[in-house]
């Protein structure tokens, strides 16, 4: 990684990782940060899904059982977010009830993600399907944002208090989960090198760290053009039909 890169990394991932703290910590924003949270993580169970089962349709049992076990993992995510916004009588809201265009009959902004936009520049979205999605790039992609994410969650989890149980309780949760992300991307870059020279795997993930970067300047530009307000995904009342989850089933560590 280049200078300029590693410190744009710097810069971008400690302001990032600041906004996504001091809004766990506000008991007025954690709701809605603890539903992105929820959507992001349970949303990508079918992805992983797809792969695995076309990673052992191709024969690699190996990555299969990987995919196997991330998939899980990200659905007690999912589960983990949801029963903090139970804990807080909220939920997320109902998406069929919310338009899905504008008046204009364009994409609502709600569905517009500029960072990913960014991070996949270049890429169709045909191409991106799990079906369709080249090995590299999604290992060497997702390695990136998991390897991040257990950074992220790991500090998140840090600025909850512990004298109040419902904080007390979620930062055990973000804790496990942080754990989870450092086991998935050690996988992922096995499975990189698995396929790859080590001089290679290294120079496509400092592509994608490069791509990282892009895409949270593009992410923070984006949110100054819109004054900081970000569309609220929550609504009051809890959900009756919550299934339980364990947030002991990973191994507790601060990164």
């Amino acid at each position: 990684m280049n200078l300029l890169t590693y410190s744009l990394h710097l810069l971008g991932s400690g302001a990032n990782a600041y906004i996504l703290a001091r809004q766990l910590r506000d008991p007025l924003t954690r709701p809605n940060i603890l539903a992105g949270f929820q959507l992001a993580e349970s949303g990508s169970v079918p992805f992983l899904e797809t792969l695995r089962d076309r990673a052992a349709n191709e024969g690699d049992t190996w990555l299969a059982d990987k995919l196997t076990r991330h998939a899980a993992d990200e659905k007690r995510h999912g589960l983990i977010f949801a029963h903090g916004l139970k804990r807080l009588n909220k939920r997320v809201i109902d998406f069929k009830q919310v338009s899905e265009t504008t008046t204009e009959g364009k994409p609502s902004e709600r569905d517009r993600s500029p960072f990913f936009a960014a991070y996949f520049d270049g890429y169709s979205p045909e191409s991106l399907k799990p079906q369709n999605i080249d090995w590299i790039v999604f290992l060497a992609s997702t390695y990136i944002l998991e390897l991040d994410a257990s950074k992220d969650f790991a500090r998140m989890a840090k600025v909850l208090p512990e004298d109040d149980p419902n904080s007390k309780h979620l930062k055990q949760g973000i804790l496990s989960i942080a754990n989870d992300e450092t086991r998935h991307a050690a996988y992922l870059y096995e499975a990189l090198q698995r396929r790859l020279s080590d001089n290679a795997a290294a120079a496509v993930v400092e592509e994608w760290r490069q791509r990282k970067v892009n895409a949270l300047i593009a992410m923070a530009s984006n949110l100054f053009q819109k004054g900081g307000k970000i569309p609220s995904i929550v609504q009051e009342g809890a959900p009756t039909d919550l299934p339980d989850v364990d947030v002991a089933q990973s191994q507790l560590v601060v990164a």
